[in-house]
């Protein structure tokens, strides 16, 4: 299990574009007024929010006590709870998850318990890391990690989905794929690639001591320089991202 601690301060600082490019979720979702609708994986609740200010009524969910808390102070509703094993009595006209997928390590029961919550008709609308997804990044962190005698595997938190086992995962569910496509997406690091190994890899580095954190950071970003940075442009991270629209068919 690996142990990802989330910091709302530091991804508000480093990590504000991963809300800012989740807009094509919603414009997926379609969301009407009136409608009930569970956002999994809301982290600091920026999109949850702007559901409700749609008319849209709306309850966020996310792994980190710190994540919810910080939705909530946006006056998001928003609870505690691991969307694999999520049950609820509730059932909602529409499911929509940004950027949270790939940190669920089990596919398939997401799709059972998204299908378990919808109503007959109801919409499952979601982006997440897909196949291939910051492996330049990735490169350099495994590489360190072995460089220090530490499991890669056992440290990495991401499990990014190919789209034609997900679409398979979601069909052999039920749902009825409407869209799904596999997305090139390079995308600016404001903060630096540093400021994104201070938000996205507290698993790789953890029991590090400063000074261990440091190095690590150092040869990542050393390894990915020749290809992830440039003088004008600056830091530019390998996203790939899956994007994809399911529904539960009418009873």
């Amino acid at each position: 299990m690996t142990n990802q601690i989330w910091n709302p301060q530091e991804y508000r600082k480093s990590a504000d574009f991963v809300p800012k490019l989740g807009e094509p979720v919603i414009e997926l979702l379609e969301p009407k007024a009136g409608e009930r609708i569970l956002d999994l994986g809301c982290g600091t609740g920026i999109l949850t929010k702007k559901l409700t200010e749609m008319g849209c009524s709306v309850i966020g969910t996310d792994s980190s006590p710190e994540m919810v808390a910080a939705a909530r102070e946006l006056g998001v509703e928003a609870f505690l709870a691991d969307a694999q094993i999520l049950k609820m009595d509730e059932k909602f006209d529409a499911v929509m998850s940004n950027a949270a997928i790939h940190w669920m390590p089990d596919h398939y029961a997401v799709a059972r318990r998204v299908w378990n919550l919808l109503k007959p008709g109801g919409r499952f609308a979601a982006e997440c890391g897909g196949e291939g997804c910051v492996r330049i990044i990735r490169e350099g962190m495994k590489i360190a990690l072995i460089k220090r005698g530490l499991d890669y595997k056992a440290r990495n938190p991401w499990k990014y989905p190919e789209l034609g086992a997900f679409s398979k995962i979601l069909e052999n569910q039920g749902f009825q794929v409407k869209f799904i496509a596999r997305i090139d997406r390079p995308t600016p690091l404001p903060a630096g690639l540093r400021g994104w190994l201070e938000v996205f890899s507290a698993s790789h580095t953890e029991g590090f001591s400063d000074a261990e954190r440091e190095a690590f950071y150092k040869e990542v970003e050393d390894y990915c320089r020749p290809t992830l940075f440039d003088e004008k442009k600056g830091w530019t991270a390998d996203y790939v991202r899956l994007r994809f629209l399911a529904v539960k068919p009418q009873e």
